[in-house]
């Protein structure tokens, strides 16, 4: 009698582990398909006019939610912006500093060399304004998600009405990449929702990929001086293997 129970329990397992394998894999996300990024490859750079956009779209949209903590005004001139333009970009911001003579901390406007403000005092003013969900900092989010950039890309395009079937919880919005396909957070872009200084027409699938650009460089603003030491350093081993191939073939050519 004890080999049917143990027969019984092991299908009752194989059976329990195959629905919640099934239910992980309704619930798994889709691998986003791949975008053109300036960026990628060794010899990748980041397009300066991509990255003006998209600090807008984060100016603008993105940082009424989400902060980037790693970021400094003054990292702005990286992507094309003035000294002037830095500091009048930094001082539409308050931040708190001090103490003063009086020992009070006090509010002034931001410098080049103050972080990016945030957009909430601490966590729990965030998730009060936000139905309990925590908005994400964004410093690194295309290094923190599977597949970077085209992630980030899917998830802000991939906003779409829910199928007729699908029960949708209270306060949440459906997304074709989201894990579960329910975000907390709702549709952040629409069409014609900023006017780029370009003139570029500004459409989600525009917007979503100028942000991602910022926000790649925010992750990896020391990209570009990887790729350039990477080819020097390329470069300097080619020539080196060169010089000493020479060398070998002048010393063996004397012994011989």
């Amino acid at each position: 009698m004890v080999r049917p129970a143990l027969a019984a329990a092991a299908l009752t397992l194989s059976l329990t582990l195959g629905l919640n394998g099934a239910a992980r894999a309704e619930d798994a996300a889709p691998r986003p398909p791949h975008q053109h990024w300036s960026f990628d490859g060794v010899f990748g750079t980041y397009d300066r006019a991509a990255l003006q956009r998209g600090f807008q779209i984060y100016k603008e949209v993105c940082s009424a939610c989400h902060a980037v903590k790693h970021l400094f005004y003054r990292d702005l001139a990286d992507i094309g912006y003035s000294e002037e333009q830095v500091k009048g970009i930094a001082a539409q911001y308050q931040v708190n500093d001090g103490p003063n003579d009086q020992g009070q901390m006090f509010q002034r406007p931001a410098r080049g060399s103050d972080p990016f403000a945030a957009p909430f005092p601490n966590d729990q003013a965030a998730r009060f304004a936000n139905n309990g969900a925590l908005p994400s900092d964004l410093s690194l989010i295309t290094k923190a998600r599977e597949h970077g950039p085209d992630y980030v890309y899917a998830l802000l395009t991939g906003f779409k009405d829910p199928p007729a079937a699908f029960k949708m919880n209270a306060n949440m919005s459906y997304n074709t990449m989201f894990p579960g396909h329910q975000i907390a957070m709702p549709p952040p872009l629409s069409e014609g929702q900023v006017t780029y200084a370009d003139g570029t027409k500004a459409t989600v699938a525009q917007m979503s990929h100028d942000v991602v650009t910022f926000l790649s460089w925010a992750a990896e603003p020391t990209l570009e001086e990887r790729h350039r030491t990477g080819f020097k350093v390329m470069l300097f081993l080619i020539v080196a293997v060169g010089v000493l191939y020479a060398a070998k073939r002048k010393v063996w050519a004397a012994l011989h």
